[in-house]
């Protein structure tokens, strides 16, 4: 993939919405490994919109700090919702009020596409393949209970059977 357009060395973020829980805002950083290995852009860094950091005015500095010359913004989302069309493109804008000599751009979120379809597939086939007992679907309570404990709450996957506790319509107690 080309690094640069132009005379132009490119700086790329992929931004998420932020979450409380640490492990959530993890994932964004395998992402952004993920993506460097894939794409070969040596510049690329996370940003959350909110509830975490680094933050895109963060990122957007770590970028021109690193040499980019033009910073494209990605937003880690799968529509184009709010966050994505306003949100995300303002905080950019204002980021890049302190780089005057940047430029910038945001694209469109993940959105509709064949390849994300075929990652549904694959995820589906393999539930059914392991029939639920996957690595991912036992430790899924761990990231359950993280969730659950954080806003108070009790869940399923953090008491045993028959607890008093376990049940409620919802699969939650206070």
């Amino acid at each position: 993939m080309a690094q640069t357009v132009g005379n132009d060395k490119i700086g790329i973020i992929l931004v998420d919405h932020g979450s409380r829980l640490a492990s959530a805002n993890d994932m964004l950083n395998d992402v952004v490994e993920l993506f460097r290995r894939v794409s070969g852009y040596p510049i690329v860094f996370p940003a959350h919109m909110e509830l975490a950091a680094p933050s895109i005015a963060d990122a957007f500095s770590t970028c021109v700090t690193r040499g980019a010359t033009r910073v494209v913004v990605h937003p880690y989302f799968l529509s184009p919702g709010r966050h994505s069309t306003t949100d995300i493109p303002r905080m950019v804008a204002e980021a890049a009020k302190r780089h005057p000599h940047i430029t910038f751009h945001v694209t469109q979120p993940l959105g509709l596409d064949e390849q994300i379809a075929q990652v549904i597939v694959k995820r589906i086939t393999h539930c059914n393949q392991h029939n639920d007992s996957c690595e991912y679907c036992q430790t899924r309570g761990r990231h359950q209970r993280e969730l659950c404990q954080s806003n108070g709450y009790t869940c399923n996957a953090c008491k045993p059977a028959g607890c008093p506790n376990a049940l409620t319509a919802a699969g939650l107690s206070k």
